[in-house]
């Protein structure tokens, strides 16, 4: 099983960048799927979570408006649009599949809820 996430990079604030998580070894569609985050010197926390179907989505405050969590599970992958961004979303940024499918509030923002993990993609925002 594995959760491979790319598209990180340096950009300048207001820039936009596209995170791709792939998977192998699991069928996507049977998870719900999150983003996290973890900025230096500080702990991993929730950014976005996505349902089974793509139908539903939820956004920590820090970044709704600004990012947009999406999924294509035909191609079994998830997405992170992330559009005006800041120096303070600099961070690497993680994909993660939970098992358990529905919304459930602040348990489904703890890292501890999702039982798979990418490697992460480091995203750096310029001032």
């Amino acid at each position: 099983v594995q959760l491979q996430a790319s598209g990180g990079g340096l950009v300048q604030a207001g820039g936009s960048l596209r995170l791709s998580c792939a998977a192998s070894g699991l069928t996507l569609s049977n998870y719900d799927m999150g983003w996290f985050r973890q900025a230096p010197g500080k702990e991993r926390e929730f950014v976005a979570r996505v349902s089974w179907s793509g139908a539903s989505t939820y956004y920590a405050d820090s970044v709704k408006g600004r990012f947009i969590i999406s999924r294509d599970n035909a191609k079994n992958t998830a997405y992170l649009q992330m559009n005006s961004l800041k120096p303070e979303d600099t961070a690497v940024f993680y994909c993660a599949a939970d098992t358990t499918l529905g919304y459930r509030g602040t348990t489904s923002t703890r890292r501890e809820s999702y039982e798979y993990w990418g490697q992460g993609t480091l995203v750096t925002v310029s001032s």
